[in-house]
């Protein structure tokens, strides 16, 4: 996820930059906690954040300051859910790699499923948030099975309970992951299996590419 993010998008792409906003707020709230039994790493630590405009230190900037914006009810239930999936077709395909398929999610009508729309608008894609956990090549989302099936996918069943708003929202949804190998090339720049053929960029990397150069 990560990886993708950073090495792969556009420098100044949201999907990017947001990468990078929790990647230094994550490094801020672990310098803060470990500081008090490990002062000498954190200040070290501390000073060499590239990023940081003042240089007071680490004790004399004050203690763990997270801000409630982080904090988005259905979120956590969110990755949770996508995670739970994500161990289901992982282990459909018995330490395969992961980008040689297409993850193809069926969820019934319910809250579940508007969790996995927040991670995903298009019905299918190989750049939204849900197909990054899910770390295959691309990933479908459906509210009923598809009326074929190739005979070459792996179909996973599981359910996943969702606990909202202190137990007051309380629901109980299954889903279907199935996995099948996907038919497209493997994309040189991003190492997905989204290109047309294997000597040519896939169409994200294409744009990304594309819009590098038109900055110069």
């Amino acid at each position: 996820l990560l990886s993708c993010r950073l090495y792969c998008e556009e420098e100044k792409d949201p999907k990017r930059r947001s990468c990078q906003t929790v990647l230094a707020e994550a490094l801020d709230i672990v310098v803060r906690s470990f500081a008090p039994i490990l002062p000498h790493l954190a200040e070290e630590v501390f000073q060499y954040i590239p990023y940081k405009k003042d240089s007071e230190g680490v004790f004399r900037t004050g203690w763990i300051n997270a801000s409630s914006a982080w904090k988005k009810p259905g979120i956590e239930e969110a990755i949770e859910g996508a995670c739970a999936m994500r161990d289901s077709f992982l282990g459909s395909i018995s330490g395969k790699n992961s980008l040689e398929y297409e993850v193809i999610i069926v969820i019934e009508p319910g809250l579940l499923f508007e969790l996995m729309e927040a991670l995903q608008a298009e019905e299918t894609s190989s750049v939204s948030q849900l197909n990054e956990i899910m770390m295959a090549s691309q990933t479908t989302l459906l509210s009923e099975l598809p009326q074929e099936t190739p005979s070459d996918a792996n179909i996973t069943k599981g359910t996943f309970l969702i606990n909202l708003e202190g137990g007051d929202i309380c629901e109980q949804s299954s889903y279907k992951v199935i996995a099948r190998p996907i038919a497209k090339a493997k994309c040189p720049r991003c190492r997905r299996y989204t290109a047309e053929s294997s000597s040519t960029p896939c169409p994200r990397c294409l744009q990304v590419l594309a819009a590098g150069k038109g900055s110069t």
